[in-house]
């Protein structure tokens, strides 16, 4: 069927598709192209799982139109397709018809604004708290370790071998390291000192530590837009950023499995309830097991972990770096794909 059957759907700004009987995509207009980076003329005909993945949501909301005869609306529907790197977080309207060989009218909606505004506010909050927990938590661990390196300081005074002093000595250095990671934690953060950078430079850098880590079975591969600007910043807090996710995916896999690097320009992106003209996206995505569904609402809080030997403060300090860039960090997890996006600004920050 053609395009100019449908005039009127073919000028809306919202996105349309058209299934018949079997549920198989009939027509879409060219919002919904648009949309969904899919072309009319290869989808006419084929399922919707030729078009969309996590379509769980879809189809519930689609066997609920047909079933009671009625419009039914998901409020938060999300979508992913073959052809596009992220989720898409929309508002579908699901309607029977009685047209022909068309059985069902689907309205989608994007509502990636307001949800981002939630996301980047909660974000705020999330942070502030967790600054407030790590200064409550090494203050509260910093007293012990006194008492500790004390008593460590005493034995060592009555032991009458000195090759158990050994032993001793480990106990005071190792109190004197943490009294001093306490003493970081405690110290007001100073503030990031930002100055022109290449974030691909910060990306190789992440990628060569990583790899020399983990030297066999791990791949990292580049998917660079060798055309960005450079971006003002802290180059050390970002390196931290991108780091510890590297190294989170690294360890989640075992240290074996694929990595990309991804680096693209977003135009007209909100961060921060600030509208920027030019943003810059970095993405590390990995093929590994992916988070934890119970993990997934806490996965940036302080001291949460889905690895028994993990102290859950990577992703909290990464979260902390890129508030304070002015920037968002999210993530999309199923198994076999996780992907966090950091986003940053182009704007001259260090002004």
């Amino acid at each position: 069927m053609s395009n100019s059957t449908f005039p009127t759907l073919e000028h809306l700004s919202t996105a349309v598709m058209l299934l018949d009987q079997e549920s198989r995509v009939a027509y879409l207009n060219p919002a919904a192209e648009h949309l969904f980076g899919l072309s009319n003329t290869n989808l006419i005909g084929h399922p919707l799982q030729h078009a969309f993945t996590q379509t769980d949501q879809l189809f519930s909301a689609i066997q609920s139109a047909l079933a009671t005869n009625s419009g039914h609306i998901e409020h938060e529907l999300t979508l992913g397709t073959h052809t596009l790197n992220h989720r898409l977080h929309l508002c579908c309207v699901a309607t029977p018809l009685y047209l022909g060989n068309y059985a069902l009218l689907l309205e989608f909606h994007t509502i990636e604004r307001p949800l981002k505004l939630a996301r980047e506010e909660q974000m705020l909050d999330q942070t502030q708290a967790n600054r407030l927990l790590l200064r409550n938590l090494a203050h509260e661990i910093k007293n012990p370790l006194g008492g500790i390196r004390g008593a460590a300081q005493l034995l060592e005074q009555e032991l009458e071998k000195p090759a158990l002093r050994e032993y001793t000595q480990v106990v005071i250095q190792e109190a004197d390291r943490l009294r001093s990671l306490m003493e970081k934690l405690l110290t007001p953060q100073h503030a990031p000192h930002f100055s022109a950078l290449n974030i691909h430079e910060v990306l190789e850098r992440v990628r060569s530590v990583v790899l020399a880590e983990l030297p066999e079975g791990l791949i990292i591969r580049r998917d660079y837009d060798l055309s960005l600007p450079d971006l003002h910043g802290d180059k050390e807090q970002l390196i931290q950023v991108v780091l510890n996710i590297v190294r989170n995916a690294a360890q989640a896999m075992h240290g074996k499995g694929q990595i990309l690097l991804r680096t693209r320009i977003i135009r007209q992106v909100t961060l921060m309830k600030k509208l920027h003209r030019l943003a810059m996206m970095v993405q590390v995505s990995d093929n590994g097991p992916g988070i934890p569904t119970h993990l997934s609402d806490k996965i940036f809080y302080p001291l949460v972990s889905g690895r028994a030997d993990g102290h859950g403060l990577g992703l909290t300090l990464a979260q902390d770096f890129v508030s304070q860039h002015q920037g968002s960090i999210e993530f999309e997890s199923e198994p076999g794909r996780t992907t966090f996006t950091v986003m940053l600004p182009l704007s001259n920050l260090g002004k």
